[in-house]
């Protein structure tokens, strides 16, 4: 996983903003779920054709973390990136496949990506559990109007706390956990739970989203946060 973490001129100036470092010091489990982000074969698999190699790396973490929330009585929610083919070489999410994948490699990603296809299997050794929930998103966001029934999911149970995990740190989750705070979810993104394509870009995701959209944690934090009061 990654061994970077936020810079001390960041703390310092999240300091002198908001006079606290961490926004939450104790989570509700009742209201609290693990968003788990794109961690599936089109991602994790080595060779696939939008690998994020470090990805593998936050398997047992994930699990590790899930565990947690489960035994305090919280919510894993794993959310699949999905984009239905429309033949020819065409997808519903034009802008991203005419414009940001080249042509070599997007036949590989659309078949991929396609609900039901190999590349839309929960990563291998990930452990999902019975009463979990699987939904598949559209966009990088999970909760940009149509990308998924994320939000209606979570309003539904009463869930206002959003531990982030996934990949890439830098695109899907960082999207997500933005769109979260300004629809007034409280956003925790997991720092080492949590993937991009280098130690910059996570980084970098890391300190945007302390500054202006939430707040960042290990594991080790947030189970402290978990745990009864005394």
């Amino acid at each position: 996983m990654h061994q970077v973490g936020i810079r001390d001129e960041i703390i310092e100036r999240v300091i002198a903003r908001r006079g606290r470092l961490h926004l939450f010091d104790r989570f509700d489990p009742a209201r609290t779920a693990v968003i788990v982000i794109d961690m599936q074969g089109t991602f994790c698999e080595e060779g696939s054709p939008a690998e994020v190699p470090l990805s593998r790396a936050i398997v047992e973490p994930i699990n590790r973390l899930n565990a947690i929330v489960r035994a305090a009585g919280g919510r894993i929610i794993w959310v699949n990136h999905a984009n239905q083919s429309t033949g020819n070489g065409g997808s519903d999410w034009r802008q991203f496949f005419d414009n940001f994948v080249a042509d070599d490699v997007r036949v590989r990603t659309i078949e991929s990506l396609s609900p039901g296809g190999a590349g839309q299997q929960i990563w291998s050794g990930l452990d999902a559990g019975n009463d979990d929930i699987r939904l598949l998103k559209n966009r990088y966001s999970a909760l940009i109007p149509g990308s998924s029934a994320l939000e209606r999911v979570l309003r539904s149970l009463g869930i206002d706390t959003l531990l982030i995990t996934g990949t890439k740190t830098n695109v899907c989750c960082e999207s997500t956990a933005r769109d979260a705070m300004m629809m007034d979810f409280n956003v925790v993104m997991v720092s080492d739970a949590t993937a991009a394509l280098s130690d910059d870009e996570h980084r970098a995701a890391l300190e945007t989203i302390i500054q202006q959209f939430g707040d960042v944690l290990s594991i080790d934090e947030i189970a402290e946060r978990l745990m009864p009061q005394d």
